[in-house]
């Protein structure tokens, strides 16, 4: 099938197992502004004689404050691509800022544009990601959109015969799930968040002029010289944030990104980190998702929700639901939410 864009609105749909609208929830906005799939679409890859079966789910946040607000989360699945049957992409795109939805539209369009256009594609994946995050990346910086204080995150995945490549900038996440003994299915993250928190990436901003405090610390109610912030998991509430030397700006609590080309001087850059794997038979299945999911749940937790069922509609209404739920009852607000689960069936390979 050709490229699914996830930035219009719609009414939740059915599951396959009737009225979902209970797993969902009784939330402030809930059932507004949503994107879901109504079927489980499956992709096949001959040269490994396996197949896809994916589905998802955009939610627009609830802000009581901006009521209006778009949903600045967008995603793509393009298939076939260079119309080569083994070939497969899943992205996530959380835009941030005034200009966060057009940002994150340019760039899930243009993305996977510029990968299906490389040649050079299939002989280098690693390098043909790169070269196309980079790319688009500076189309954005020339385009007519003001990326100067916003931009998006992007966390994709690329299947290519039995391999799974995921590149990342910024915040969002992919897990995969691996199956252990007959019961156990363990997270392993394809991906591991680019902030702050991570002392490689903490020191690599620094290194390029970024100031690396908290919003207490900038405005003086805690210590700036205490260059400690805990883990993302304690702290998350006020995380460390990047900020130019003299100013009380951007602020980003990510340190790669496409756009936001502010930040982009003081160290925040659009090349990604990409991982590679090659599937087996006791993959399960893998998310792609916005940080709207992994803010209040871990990596197993969302793995754990999935695997509890069998139709991949029914694992994103279940993981959305519980993520607004999570966000109301440690917020008043809750930040947009965007999954794609895909699931790997009858891989036979060890």
């Amino acid at each position: 099938m050709g490229c699914i864009h996830g930035k219009c609105c719609s009414r939740y749909p059915s599951s396959s197992d009737g009225d979902n609208k209970d797993e969902m929830g009784v939330h402030p906005g809930e059932n507004t502004h949503i994107l879901a799939n109504r079927s489980v679409d499956i992709v096949d890859v001959p040269s490994h004689n396996y197949r896809l079966a994916y589905s998802f789910i955009t939610q627009r946040g609830y802000y009581p404050e901006t009521p209006e607000k778009e949903n600045q989360d967008s995603f793509c699945i393009k298939t076939n691509i260079q119309d080569n049957p083994n070939v497969h992409f899943f992205g996530v795109f959380d835009g941030h800022g005034l200009m966060g939805t057009q940002c994150a539209t340019f760039v899930k369009d243009r993305l996977v544009e510029i990968l299906s256009n490389d040649a050079a594609l299939l002989d280098d994946p690693v390098k043909a990601f790169s070269a196309a995050f980079l790319a688009t990346n500076d189309e954005l910086h020339n385009s007519d959109i003001d990326d100067s204080m916003s931009g998006t995150t992007a966390i994709t995945a690329l299947v290519i015969g039995d391999k799974l490549y995921v590149a990342n900038v910024g915040d969002s996440r992919a897990v995969l799930a691996v199956k252990e003994g007959n019961n156990k299915v363990l997270a392993q993250d394809l991906s591991y968040d680019q902030t702050p928190f991570r002392k490689d990436e903490c020191e690599r901003v620094k290194l390029c002029g970024a100031r690396v405090l908290s919003v207490d610390q900038v405005e003086g109610l805690k210590d700036p010289g205490i260059q400690f912030w805990g883990d993302e998991e304690t702290e998350g509430g006020d995380p460390p944030r990047l900020w130019v030397q003299n100013g009380m700006y951007p602020g980003t609590a990510f340190t790669r990104s496409v756009g936001d080309s502010t930040a982009e001087k003081i160290g925040v850059v659009a090349d990604p980190e990409v991982s590679i794997l090659e599937l087996k038979s006791n993959h399960a299945f893998f998310v792609v998702a916005s940080d709207g999911v992994f803010e209040f749940l871990s990596s197993q937790t969302v793995v754990d929700m999935v695997n509890k069922y069998g139709d991949p509609r029914d694992a994103c209404s279940a993981i959305t639901g519980e993520s607004y739920k999570l966000w109301l009852e440690h917020e008043n607000r809750t930040d947009d939410i965007t999954i794609i689960i895909v699931q790997i069936k009858d891989l036979t390979n060890v």
